[in-house]
Protein backbone atom coordinates (compact mmCIF):
# COMPACT_ATOMS: atom_id res chain seq x y z
CA UNK A 1 0.00 0.00 0.00
CA UNK A 2 2.81 2.38 0.94
CA UNK A 3 4.65 1.76 -2.35
CA UNK A 4 1.57 2.75 -4.39
CA UNK A 5 1.15 6.13 -2.63
CA UNK A 6 2.11 9.35 -4.54
CA UNK A 7 4.90 10.11 -2.05
CA UNK A 8 6.44 6.65 -2.53
CA UNK A 9 6.15 6.97 -6.33
CA UNK A 10 7.85 10.39 -6.22
CA UNK A 11 10.69 9.02 -4.09
CA UNK A 12 11.18 6.15 -6.53
CA UNK A 13 11.25 8.44 -9.62
CA UNK A 14 14.52 9.28 -11.36
CA UNK A 15 16.04 12.78 -10.89
CA UNK A 16 15.12 13.60 -14.52
CA UNK A 17 11.49 12.64 -13.85
CA UNK A 18 11.38 14.73 -10.67
CA UNK A 19 12.72 17.79 -12.54
CA UNK A 20 10.16 17.23 -15.29
CA UNK A 21 7.32 17.01 -12.76
CA UNK A 22 8.52 20.24 -11.12
CA UNK A 23 8.97 22.29 -14.29
CA UNK A 24 6.22 20.95 -16.56
CA UNK A 25 3.39 22.99 -14.89
CA UNK A 26 5.53 26.12 -15.25
CA UNK A 27 6.24 25.41 -18.92
CA UNK A 28 2.51 24.98 -19.60
CA UNK A 29 2.00 28.60 -18.49
CA UNK A 30 4.62 30.00 -20.86
CA UNK A 31 2.36 30.32 -23.98
CA UNK A 32 -0.39 32.20 -22.12
CA UNK A 33 2.22 34.36 -20.36
CA UNK A 34 3.88 35.26 -23.67
CA UNK A 35 0.50 36.02 -25.27
CA UNK A 36 -0.42 38.33 -22.37
CA UNK A 37 2.98 40.01 -22.52
CA UNK A 38 2.70 40.69 -26.26
CA UNK A 39 -1.00 41.38 -26.80
CA UNK A 40 -1.66 43.34 -23.58
CA UNK A 41 1.50 45.00 -22.31
CA UNK A 42 3.17 45.06 -25.74
CA UNK A 43 0.24 46.90 -27.33
CA UNK A 44 -0.02 49.23 -24.33
CA UNK A 45 3.62 50.18 -24.82
CA UNK A 46 3.04 50.58 -28.59
CA UNK A 47 0.03 52.84 -27.98
CA UNK A 48 2.07 55.05 -25.64
CA UNK A 49 4.83 55.22 -28.25
CA UNK A 50 2.34 56.16 -31.01
CA UNK A 51 1.03 58.98 -28.82
CA UNK A 52 4.56 60.44 -28.89
CA UNK A 53 4.81 60.34 -32.70
CA UNK A 54 3.16 62.34 -35.48
CA UNK A 55 1.33 59.27 -36.86
CA UNK A 56 -1.62 60.22 -39.04
CA UNK A 57 -3.18 57.76 -41.47
CA UNK A 58 -0.56 55.07 -40.81
CA UNK A 59 1.71 54.52 -37.77
CA UNK A 60 5.16 56.07 -38.01
CA UNK A 61 8.18 56.21 -35.74
CA UNK A 62 8.81 59.96 -36.11
CA UNK A 63 9.20 61.12 -32.51
CA UNK A 64 7.21 64.31 -31.86
CA UNK A 65 7.34 64.52 -28.08
CA UNK A 66 4.14 65.72 -26.40
CA UNK A 67 2.81 67.52 -29.47
CA UNK A 68 -0.27 65.30 -29.82
CA UNK A 69 -1.15 65.88 -26.16
CA UNK A 70 -0.93 69.67 -26.68
CA UNK A 71 -3.20 69.40 -29.72
CA UNK A 72 -5.58 67.19 -27.74
CA UNK A 73 -5.90 69.69 -24.88
CA UNK A 74 -6.62 72.51 -27.35
CA UNK A 75 -9.61 70.72 -28.91
CA UNK A 76 -13.01 71.77 -27.57
CA UNK A 77 -14.50 68.41 -28.51
CA UNK A 78 -12.03 66.65 -26.18
CA UNK A 79 -13.16 68.78 -23.25
CA UNK A 80 -16.79 68.15 -24.21
CA UNK A 81 -16.00 64.43 -24.00
CA UNK A 82 -14.29 64.85 -20.61
CA UNK A 83 -17.20 66.88 -19.17
CA UNK A 84 -19.67 64.30 -20.48
CA UNK A 85 -17.61 61.57 -18.83
CA UNK A 86 -17.65 63.48 -15.52
CA UNK A 87 -21.46 63.88 -15.65
CA UNK A 88 -21.99 60.31 -16.76
CA UNK A 89 -19.48 58.81 -14.30
CA UNK A 90 -20.71 60.67 -11.19
CA UNK A 91 -24.40 59.95 -11.84
CA UNK A 92 -23.73 56.37 -12.96
CA UNK A 93 -21.72 55.46 -9.85
CA UNK A 94 -23.95 57.33 -7.37
CA UNK A 95 -27.28 55.98 -8.71
CA UNK A 96 -25.98 52.41 -9.07
CA UNK A 97 -24.75 52.45 -5.47
CA UNK A 98 -28.02 53.91 -4.15
CA UNK A 99 -30.24 51.47 -6.08
CA UNK A 100 -27.96 48.51 -5.39
CA UNK A 101 -27.84 49.15 -1.65
CA UNK A 102 -31.60 49.76 -1.41
CA UNK A 103 -32.51 46.58 -3.32
CA UNK A 104 -29.98 44.52 -1.36
CA UNK A 105 -31.42 45.70 1.97
CA UNK A 106 -34.94 44.90 0.76
CA UNK A 107 -33.90 41.42 -0.41
CA UNK A 108 -32.06 40.80 2.87
CA UNK A 109 -35.38 40.88 4.74
CA UNK A 110 -35.91 37.18 3.84
CA UNK A 111 -38.89 37.85 1.55
CA UNK A 112 -40.57 34.88 -0.13
CA UNK A 113 -40.04 35.91 -3.76
CA UNK A 114 -36.31 36.48 -3.36
CA UNK A 115 -35.42 33.87 -5.98
CA UNK A 116 -37.65 35.48 -8.61
CA UNK A 117 -36.49 38.98 -7.76
CA UNK A 118 -32.85 37.91 -7.90
CA UNK A 119 -33.43 36.58 -11.42
CA UNK A 120 -35.13 39.81 -12.47
CA UNK A 121 -32.46 42.19 -11.20
CA UNK A 122 -29.61 40.07 -12.55
CA UNK A 123 -31.24 39.66 -15.98
CA UNK A 124 -29.91 42.97 -17.45
CA UNK A 125 -26.39 41.81 -16.66
CA UNK A 126 -26.88 38.89 -19.07
CA UNK A 127 -27.53 41.28 -21.95
CA UNK A 128 -24.72 42.84 -23.93
CA UNK A 129 -24.30 46.61 -23.87
CA UNK A 130 -25.19 46.72 -27.57
CA UNK A 131 -28.55 45.04 -26.91
CA UNK A 132 -29.16 47.33 -23.93
CA UNK A 133 -28.44 50.38 -26.06
CA UNK A 134 -30.75 49.27 -28.88
CA UNK A 135 -33.62 48.47 -26.50
CA UNK A 136 -33.37 51.82 -24.71
CA UNK A 137 -33.07 53.57 -28.07
CA UNK A 138 -36.50 52.21 -28.98
CA UNK A 139 -37.97 52.97 -25.55
CA UNK A 140 -36.77 56.59 -25.52
CA UNK A 141 -37.44 57.34 -29.18
CA UNK A 142 -40.14 60.08 -29.21
CA UNK A 143 -41.88 58.62 -32.27
CA UNK A 144 -41.80 54.96 -31.15
CA UNK A 145 -41.33 54.59 -27.40
CA UNK A 146 -42.54 56.01 -24.11
CA UNK A 147 -43.64 59.42 -25.43
CA UNK A 148 -45.62 57.88 -28.30
CA UNK A 149 -47.36 55.35 -26.02
CA UNK A 150 -48.37 57.93 -23.41
CA UNK A 151 -49.65 60.35 -26.06
CA UNK A 152 -51.65 57.55 -27.73
CA UNK A 153 -53.34 56.93 -24.34
CA UNK A 154 -54.69 60.48 -24.34
CA UNK A 155 -51.99 62.55 -22.64
CA UNK A 156 -51.16 64.46 -25.82
CA UNK A 157 -49.12 67.08 -23.97
CA UNK A 158 -46.67 64.52 -22.58
CA UNK A 159 -43.14 65.01 -23.85
CA UNK A 160 -39.97 62.99 -23.23
CA UNK A 161 -37.47 63.88 -25.93
CA UNK A 162 -34.21 63.43 -24.01
CA UNK A 163 -32.79 61.15 -26.71
CA UNK A 164 -32.90 63.90 -29.35
CA UNK A 165 -32.29 66.82 -26.97
CA UNK A 166 -28.57 67.79 -27.00
CA UNK A 167 -28.81 69.12 -23.43
CA UNK A 168 -30.37 65.93 -22.02
CA UNK A 169 -29.05 63.14 -24.27
CA UNK A 170 -26.17 62.27 -21.90
CA UNK A 171 -28.75 61.47 -19.21
CA UNK A 172 -30.32 58.81 -21.45
CA UNK A 173 -26.92 57.09 -21.45
CA UNK A 174 -26.96 57.28 -17.63
CA UNK A 175 -30.44 55.68 -17.51
CA UNK A 176 -29.47 52.75 -19.75
CA UNK A 177 -26.12 52.20 -17.99
CA UNK A 178 -27.72 52.23 -14.53
CA UNK A 179 -30.34 49.71 -15.69
CA UNK A 180 -27.52 47.45 -16.92
CA UNK A 181 -25.24 47.61 -13.85
CA UNK A 182 -27.45 48.17 -10.79
CA UNK A 183 -28.31 44.45 -10.56
CA UNK A 184 -24.64 43.56 -10.40
CA UNK A 185 -24.10 46.11 -7.62
CA UNK A 186 -27.14 44.70 -5.81
CA UNK A 187 -25.58 41.23 -5.93
CA UNK A 188 -22.33 42.61 -4.46
CA UNK A 189 -24.15 44.34 -1.59
CA UNK A 190 -26.36 41.31 -0.92
CA UNK A 191 -23.30 39.07 -0.65
CA UNK A 192 -21.76 41.61 1.74
CA UNK A 193 -24.92 41.75 3.87
CA UNK A 194 -25.09 37.96 4.11
CA UNK A 195 -21.45 37.90 5.28
CA UNK A 196 -22.02 40.14 8.33
CA UNK A 197 -21.97 38.34 11.66
CA UNK A 198 -25.61 38.15 12.78
CA UNK A 199 -24.65 37.92 16.46
CA UNK A 200 -23.47 41.57 16.37
CA UNK A 201 -26.82 42.67 14.97
CA UNK A 202 -28.75 40.63 17.54
CA UNK A 203 -26.66 42.10 20.35
CA UNK A 204 -27.44 45.62 19.13
CA UNK A 205 -31.15 44.82 18.93
CA UNK A 206 -31.09 43.38 22.46
CA UNK A 207 -29.55 46.67 23.61
CA UNK A 208 -32.59 48.45 22.17
CA UNK A 209 -31.21 49.73 18.84
CA UNK A 210 -33.91 50.26 16.20
CA UNK A 211 -33.59 48.63 12.77
CA UNK A 212 -32.62 51.91 10.97
CA UNK A 213 -30.01 52.57 13.70
CA UNK A 214 -28.62 49.05 13.25
CA UNK A 215 -28.29 49.61 9.49
CA UNK A 216 -26.74 53.09 9.68
CA UNK A 217 -24.42 52.39 12.64
CA UNK A 218 -23.39 48.76 12.10
CA UNK A 219 -24.39 47.18 8.80
CA UNK A 220 -23.64 49.93 6.26
CA UNK A 221 -20.22 50.80 7.80
CA UNK A 222 -19.39 47.07 7.66
CA UNK A 223 -20.00 47.17 3.91
CA UNK A 224 -17.10 49.57 3.32
CA UNK A 225 -15.02 46.97 1.35
CA UNK A 226 -18.06 46.31 -0.89
CA UNK A 227 -18.51 50.03 -1.49
CA UNK A 228 -14.82 50.26 -2.28
CA UNK A 229 -14.90 47.41 -4.82
CA UNK A 230 -18.15 48.57 -6.43
CA UNK A 231 -16.94 52.15 -6.88
CA UNK A 232 -13.66 51.06 -8.49
CA UNK A 233 -15.43 48.65 -10.87
CA UNK A 234 -18.08 51.20 -11.84
CA UNK A 235 -15.53 53.99 -12.38
CA UNK A 236 -13.42 51.78 -14.66
CA UNK A 237 -16.56 50.74 -16.60
CA UNK A 238 -17.61 54.38 -16.98
CA UNK A 239 -14.22 55.42 -18.36
CA UNK A 240 -14.23 52.55 -20.89
CA UNK A 241 -17.87 53.06 -21.98
CA UNK A 242 -18.17 52.79 -25.75
CA UNK A 243 -20.63 50.11 -26.93
CA UNK A 244 -23.61 51.50 -25.06
CA UNK A 245 -23.15 55.04 -26.38
CA UNK A 246 -22.68 53.86 -29.96
CA UNK A 247 -25.82 51.71 -29.83
CA UNK A 248 -27.97 54.27 -27.99
CA UNK A 249 -27.04 57.67 -29.42
CA UNK A 250 -24.09 57.12 -31.77
CA UNK A 251 -22.43 60.01 -29.92
CA UNK A 252 -25.16 62.48 -30.91
CA UNK A 253 -27.06 64.65 -31.29
CA UNK A 254 -23.97 66.44 -32.54
CA UNK A 255 -21.21 65.75 -30.02
CA UNK A 256 -23.53 65.88 -27.00
CA UNK A 257 -22.87 62.28 -25.86
CA UNK A 258 -19.26 61.93 -26.90
CA UNK A 259 -17.06 60.27 -24.28
CA UNK A 260 -13.24 59.90 -24.42
CA UNK A 261 -13.61 56.38 -25.85
CA UNK A 262 -15.77 57.75 -28.72
CA UNK A 263 -13.22 60.51 -29.28
CA UNK A 264 -10.36 58.01 -29.41
CA UNK A 265 -12.15 55.75 -31.90
CA UNK A 266 -13.23 58.57 -34.21
CA UNK A 267 -9.88 60.34 -34.36
CA UNK A 268 -7.78 57.19 -34.36
CA UNK A 269 -9.69 55.13 -36.93
CA UNK A 270 -12.14 57.37 -38.82
CA UNK A 271 -10.26 60.66 -39.16
CA UNK A 272 -6.78 59.23 -39.76
CA UNK A 273 -5.13 60.88 -36.72
CA UNK A 274 -3.61 57.86 -35.05
CA UNK A 275 -1.25 59.89 -32.87
CA UNK A 276 -4.10 61.96 -31.46
CA UNK A 277 -6.25 58.86 -30.88
CA UNK A 278 -3.31 57.13 -29.15
CA UNK A 279 -2.86 60.18 -26.88
CA UNK A 280 -6.55 59.98 -25.90
CA UNK A 281 -6.23 56.22 -25.31
CA UNK A 282 -3.16 56.76 -23.14
CA UNK A 283 -4.97 59.31 -20.98
CA UNK A 284 -7.93 56.91 -20.63
CA UNK A 285 -5.56 54.14 -19.61
CA UNK A 286 -3.96 56.44 -17.02
CA UNK A 287 -7.41 57.29 -15.64
CA UNK A 288 -8.30 53.58 -15.31
CA UNK A 289 -4.94 52.95 -13.59
CA UNK A 290 -5.64 55.78 -11.14
CA UNK A 291 -9.07 54.26 -10.44
CA UNK A 292 -7.45 50.89 -9.71
CA UNK A 293 -4.67 52.36 -7.57
CA UNK A 294 -6.69 52.53 -4.30
CA UNK A 295 -7.58 48.83 -4.63
CA UNK A 296 -3.93 47.93 -5.20
CA UNK A 297 -2.79 50.00 -2.21
CA UNK A 298 -5.49 48.45 0.01
CA UNK A 299 -4.51 44.94 -1.08
CA UNK A 300 -0.81 45.57 -0.43
CA UNK A 301 -1.66 47.08 2.97
CA UNK A 302 -3.82 44.07 3.83
CA UNK A 303 -0.99 41.67 2.92
CA UNK A 304 1.50 43.70 4.96
CA UNK A 305 -0.84 43.75 7.97
CA UNK A 306 -1.39 40.00 7.55
CA UNK A 307 2.35 39.33 7.65
CA UNK A 308 2.75 41.69 10.63
CA UNK A 309 0.07 39.94 12.64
Amino acid sequence: MAESSPRAAQAAATPWRRRLDRWLPKFSLVPSGLASLIFIYGFIAWTIWLSLTNSSLLPTNNFAGLREYKVLFQLDIWWVSVINLAIFGILYVAICLAIGLFLAIMLDQKIRAEGWLRTIYLYPLALSLIVTGVVWKWLLNPSLGLEHVVQSLGWTGFSFDWLVNPNMAIYTVVIAAVWQASGFVTALFLAGLRGIDSSIIKAAQIDGASLPRVYFSIIIPSLRPVFFSAIILLVSLAIKSFDLVIALTGGGPGYSTWLPAIFMYNFGFNRGQIGLGAAAATLMMAAVALAMLPMLIAELKERRDGRTH
